[in-house]
Formats: structure tokens, sequence, C-alpha cells
């Protein structure tokens, strides 16, 4: 009986060894065989099962695949476990991909940790006909509240002025400016999403902006990296179910409050992105195919609050921590503040193109700090040929951003903070083309206009009010960012003591 089972077993771990061998044999026969077959992009030779995992940094990806693009060129692939990727790098190639073949690179690939948060609704992680209403209706209703007017302007000083009495209540101490400047933002986007702002002492908003900073912080983690190429991993513990954790919470909080603007809701008085949401709705009732349904506008107000909340946030804690780095380049910024605007009237818009020196640096700024380098990743909507490489339709493409606004043939000193880089021989102000913070194209970030006039009315106010400084007996900056699912300064502290005052 025991020579049967050891027998019965040792067939079974035969068969079993068997089996796998056979796999790994099918996925480099087959797998690795039929891209070559297909002209599909050279790249790195991949191991069976993990890819070319073993190959990259997870915690800076973009950094990797900047590096791979020197060796394999500006279209190459690599495998992310067993997910194929096609990463596009440089100037060139990323304009060729997302100007000149806009639609055939419009869609969203799948991703496992997106499908979870967004569930293919919403504006950001949407593709096809959902994606085309979403947006036309988002960007029309933010066009109605003010965004691209003068309108928008004055909502947006009015709350950089609350973020200078919040500043000056520090009194010239050290402090954290992650929170204050996510609320400064998110407030703007507030304004228009809810028709109203809340107070930075706010509890459900201090628990909403928490939660998504730290979402934002586990997105660029390893194990969700990990997580996107393995799903079937989802029952281990890490930061993949940390971040479903706190979307959840978000989504509650979000809920909550769409919950009571629909029992506040005046047609009479329509006052905000929630309000037009629920007409629209009301609207499109009697339509069974619609997309007007409680999904999207939960998803669509996320992606609003957390693009107000996060990414203009952080571009300006970026432009903070830098002029502390760079008092010099702090001075020259304040010098202008002073000759074109003075110390008592607020700035404007108008002001920028007599401020052709603060423009350049909020523009370097942007490009230094690249805050989403790689971009958020495409589809490939059809089959297509694609400067001499054939891409399936379907194909997961990265846009790498970092390889745009660090392209060598592009800027003069791409790894220095030069704000040279947008100044001619006479220092008037120019534009670059290879400046896609943004990314660029029919996907390019809706609120681009909007994050515009943030970062400057926000930035001309705190340089005019404030000499930002680093704390006494405080360290040499390091400008390394933060790993996360954008990249931000290392946590720091600088004192704001009153523009023109000794410290």
């Amino acid at each position: 009986m025991a020579v049967v089972d050891l027998f019965s077993s040792s067939l079974v771990t035969t068969l079993l060894a068997s089996s796998l061998v056979g796999i790994l044999l099918v996925y480099l026969l087959i797998g690795l065989g039929s891209s070559s077959q297909l002209n599909y992009p050279p790249g790195p030779r991949p191991l069976p099962i993990i890819g070319n995992l073993h190959q990259l940094d997870l915690k800076r990806l973009y950094k990797s695949l900047v590096e791979l693009s020197e060796k394999y060129g500006t279209v190459y692939s690599v495998r992310l476990g067993p997910e194929k990727v096609v990463v596009l790098a440089g100037y060139q190639t990323v304009r060729n991909a997302l100007i000149n073949h806009a639609d055939e690179f419009l869609g969203r690939p799948d991703v496992p940790i997106m499908n979870i948060l967004k569930e293919g609704s919403g504006v950001v992680w949407s593709n096809g006909e959902a994606w085309k209403q979403m947006r036309r209706f988002m960007l029309s209703t933010l066009r109605d509240f003010g965004m691209g007017k003068r309108s928008i302007e004055e909502k947006i000083l009015e709350e950089a002025g609350f973020l200078v009495e919040k500043i000056r209540s520090y009194k010239a101490q050290p402090f954290n400016t992650d929170i204050i400047t996510n609320f400064a933002t998110a407030n703007v986007i507030c304004s228009i999403v809810f028709g109203e702002r809340f107070d930075y002492e706010d509890e459900a908003f201090l628990n909403i902006g928490n939660l998504v900073h730290e979402s934002f912080r586990l997105l660029g983690s390893p194990m969700v990296q990990v997580y996107n190429a393995y799903p079937f991993l989802r029952f281990l513990p890490g930061s993949h179910k940390e971040i479903c954790t706190h979307f959840k919470k978000l989504k509650t909080c979000l809920e909550d409050i769409i919950k009571t603007k629909h029992q506040e809701l005046n047609e009479n008085d329509i006052r905000s992105f929630i309000d037009t949401y629920f007409v629209k709705q009301q609207e499109e009732s009697g339509n069974p195919d619609t997309y007007f349904h409680e999904k999207n506008l939960l998803i669509t107000t996320s992606d609003l609050f957390i693009a107000g909340m996060g990414t203009a946030a952080t571009t300006i804690r970026w432009a903070m921590f830098i002029m502390m780095k760079y008092p010099d380049i702090q001075r020259k910024v304040q010098e202008e503040i002073d000759q074109v605007i003075g110390s008592e009237r607020s700035p404007s818009m108008e002001d920028r193109k007599h401020m052709p020196y603060t423009d350049a640096v909020i523009h370097e700024v942007q490009r230094f700090a690249n805050i989403a380098p790689l971009g958020i990743p495409r589809s490939t909507t059809v089959d297509l040929n694609f400067q001499g490489y054939f891409l399936p339709k379907g194909t997961y493409v990265i846009p790498l951003l970092a390889s745009v606004l660090y392209d060598k043939s592009q800027w003069e000193t791409p790894d220095k903070f030069n704000p040279g880089h947008f100044l001619d021989a006479a220092g008037k102000f120019v534009k670059r083309d290879a400046f896609i913070p943004f990314s660029t194209g029919r996907r390019v970030c809706p609120g681009e206009t909007l994050a515009k006039v943030e970062l400057f009315l926000f930035f001309v106010t705190l340089l005019q009010k404030f000499d930002l400084r680093i704390p006494p007996g405080g360290t040499e900056l390091d400008l390394t960012p933060l790993v996360g699912g954008i990249l931000s300064p290392k946590p720091h502290q600088l004192c704001a003591v009153p523009h023109q005052q000794p410290c």
C-alpha cells in the first residue's frame, strides 16, 4: 500500500512538473515568438513568469524605463510579469503617438488596481462613448462655473487669501506644507463641484484629505505594481489592499456629500457641478442606456476632487520647496512681483505677460518636478504600424512623460533646475514644444486650464507675502522625490516670514 501511495504521489508530482514545464515552453515559444514574427518592438529578454521585473526598480519605475530607452530606442517593449507593455520615449515619439495618431492611442488599458478603484467609470479611466460623454459634460460644466474665466480667478484669489492667513498663523515658525496646500487647491475644485469651500479644520475635509494623500502614496508602491502584474495575488496583504480600503472610505465620504446636495437641490438655483449633473440625470431619466448614472457621478466627482487635491497641490509644494533650495531665484521672482504688482493689490492672470521670469520659473518647476513621470497609460484602439513596429489592438502603452520633460535633445540642462529653459536672450518668455506635464493630445488633462491659473495665482500670492526659508538648523534640501503615485518632495518644513522683513 505504501509503495502504491509513493508511486501515486511521484506520478502526480511528475505530471505537475511536466505541466509546468509545458506551460513555460508554450509561454516562450508562442508568447515570445509571436512578438518577433509580428515585428513587435524590441526590448530586454524576459524571463518566464516574471518577465522583466527583475530588471526594473519598482520604486522608481520611470527611471528604469528611461534607462532602457537609451539601449532599445524610443519604441520598445518590456514585460511587467506576463503583461506586454510598449514604452514610448522621447519628445518626437510621444508627440507622434499622442498627436499624429491620437485616435489609435486613445484607450485606457486593463489595469487591475484601477479596475477596482474606478470600475470603468468617470473620466480618467473610462473608454469609448462613456469617456466621450463624461468628458464633454465635465468640460462644459466646468466652463459654465468659471474655468477659463475671470470668475475662477476670483475664487482662487479668495482661497489664496485663506491660505495666506493660515500660514501667517504659524508666525514664521516651521510648518509642514502638505495638508494646507492640499486643502487650498481642493477648495478651488470644491467651490465648483460642491458649490462651497470647507474650513481647513473641518473634520470631514481633513478625513478626505488624508485618504487622498495616502492613496497617492500607495499607488506607486511596489506591491501595487506586483498586484497589477499578478492579480491572482489579491489575497496577500499589502498596499494594494490598503489603497482599496482608502478609496472605499473616500467614496463613502463623497456619497454622503452628494446625498446631502441632492436633498438641497433647487432647480431654479443651480450652484455646482453636482447640481448640473442631477438636472442632466432627470433629463435622461427615460433613456435606459444613459451614462448619467450614480456610479459615473461618484467616480467623476472623485476624479475632480483627487486632481484638485493631488496634482496641483503637489506642484505648489515643489515650487515652495525649490524656492527654499534656490533663494537667489526666489529673490528674482519677488523683485519682478514687487515691480509689476507691488505689495498691496492681488495678482491677476493679466500680470503674467509682464512677468516672464516668474512665468519661466513656474514652467520650470512643472518640468523639473516631473510629478507624473509615467503619464497615464494608454492602449491602442486598433491594430497599427507605428514607427516601423506592429502594435496589436489593446496593446498596453506607457507614454513616458519623464523622457520628454528630460529629453536631452530638447532641453539644454535637463537634469538641472534652470528657468532659462523658458527665456530667450532678451529675457522674454518662450514656449517649448516639449513642455507637456499635462500630457498631450485628445486625452490631455482636462484640468490643465484650471491648474495653470491656480499655479500662477497661488505661487505669486505666496511670494508676494512671504520669504520662504529653510528652518534654523535645517539641513541641505534634497530634491530626490518621494516614491508614490505622483512624485512629491520629501517631507519637510519651511519658515514663511513676511516678505522683506528679517527672519
